[in-house]
């Protein structure tokens, strides 16, 4: 216990530093810690563009407590290694706060680092896990696997009723941890899950994996891992003649799930939060004009849109605080943000850093290749 209690003064003494030390900077520092290149580089880049957009935002109007804030970016390139890398990189470069990253595999490898270094993280990652440490730094923007889980049986069950369901992940955390949670969930209602099995992500060639879940006889593949390969078994799915109907989780929701897809995209179904064309959000539609007007281009998926939200609503807490002292920040946060209106939707955190509330929607990829919701939570 007092090995704990010298442990929790060295985090707050380590926290009133960085604060002091960024008040005597000119500016407030914040890093993005993301996938800038490798198979995520789309997602990455375009949570940096948004990060940077709203700085320069916030710059051309005098800044927060009167200093501009300067991002610092480091590419973790969506590897545990290389997120452990940034996670130091950035702290020594003095930033108070980070937005990233874009795999729970990457937040959950720098968030000790954060945590000891008194520096706050706000992560778009949903593995249940990244809120089991314990971390006051540890700020989630998006919803939780358990939540998706719930929502990803009910569809299965009360509104597709397949009786025969496969499903499949990678290895990554974030991934595994949804597939466990999603079986779960449907074992809970009666679901009868035939096959469970594990890809190697990036391996490309998933014919061997799939000829074996042909045997099975599946209603449904469910696949929990990210768009990069699931695109690719959607496709392959097709070439063996597999009837089953393909459904991907939240990290499948990318143009790129089209792309890697091909026709074969058509009659898919992703589950994912709303679309960033369908947030209904007054804050919602200003930013994304302002993103197409200064990049000409949408968002890369609603998870740029997670990310800039974490960003926002810590700059909000800076203002409220008229603090860059990361514990009171973190405190405001915690226990006093009522409803931030963000851009995808209000902001409010339980006492663990988990984002409160969830609209998951269920959609199919029609033969205009866009996305029509057929199920969502009531």
């Amino acid at each position: 216990m007092r090995r704990k209690g010298l442990v929790g003064l060295l985090v707050f003494v380590v926290a009133v530093l960085f604060s002091v030390s960024a008040f005597a900077s000119g500016f407030i520092k914040i890093g993005v810690q993301a996938p800038i290149t490798g198979k995520f580089a789309s997602e990455g880049q375009s949570i940096n563009k948004a990060v940077r957009l709203i700085a320069k935002q916030v710059n051309k109007k005098g800044g927060i407590l009167g200093k501009k804030i300067k991002v610092i970016t480091c590419d973790d390139e969506g590897k545990a290694v290389k997120a452990a890398i940034c996670a130091r990189k950035l702290v020594d470069a003095g930033v108070i706060a980070v937005i990233g990253s874009y795999t729970s595999t990457c937040a959950e490898a720098a968030e000790p680092i954060y945590y000891r270094a008194g520096v706050l993280q706000t992560s778009d990652g949903t593995s249940d896990t990244l809120v089991k440490h314990g971390y006051w730094t540890f700020f989630r923007n998006s919803s939780p696997n358990s939540a998706e889980a719930k929502f990803t049986a009910e569809f299965f069950l009360k509104k597709q009723h397949y009786k025969r369901i496969a499903v499949i992940s990678d290895y990554s955390t974030f991934s595994t941890n949804l597939a466990k949670a999603v079986i779960n969930d449907l074992k809970k209602m009666g679901g009868n899950i035939v096959y469970y099995g594990k890809i190697t992500s990036g391996a490309q060639n998933f014919t061997p994996i799939l000829t074996k879940i042909k045997s099975y006889n599946p209603d449904v593949i469910y696949f929990s891992g990210y768009y990069t390969d699931g695109g690719l078994i959607r496709a392959q799915m097709v070439q063996l003649g597999i009837k089953a109907d393909f459904v991907g989780g939240d990290s499948n929701d990318n143009p790129e799930f089209i792309k890697l897809a091909g026709k074969a995209a058509v009659g898919s179904y992703l589950i994912n939060v709303p679309l960033p064309q369908m947030l209904p959000y007054p804050t919602a539609k200003k930013f994304l004009k302002a993103f197409r007007e200064t990049y000409h281009e949408n968002p890369a998926s609603i998870w740029t849109l997670f990310n800039a939200d974490g960003f926002r609503v810590i700059l909000y807490a800076i203002q409220q605080t008229k603090s860059l002292n990361t514990k009171k920040i973190a405190h405001y946060l915690h226990y006093e943000l009522k409803g931030f209106p963000g851009i995808t939707g209000p902001i409010r955190f339980a006492p663990n850093g988990e984002r409160i509330g969830s609209a998951y929607m269920a959609y199919r990829i029609g033969p205009d290749l866009k996305y029509h919701i057929v199920y969502k939570e009531k």
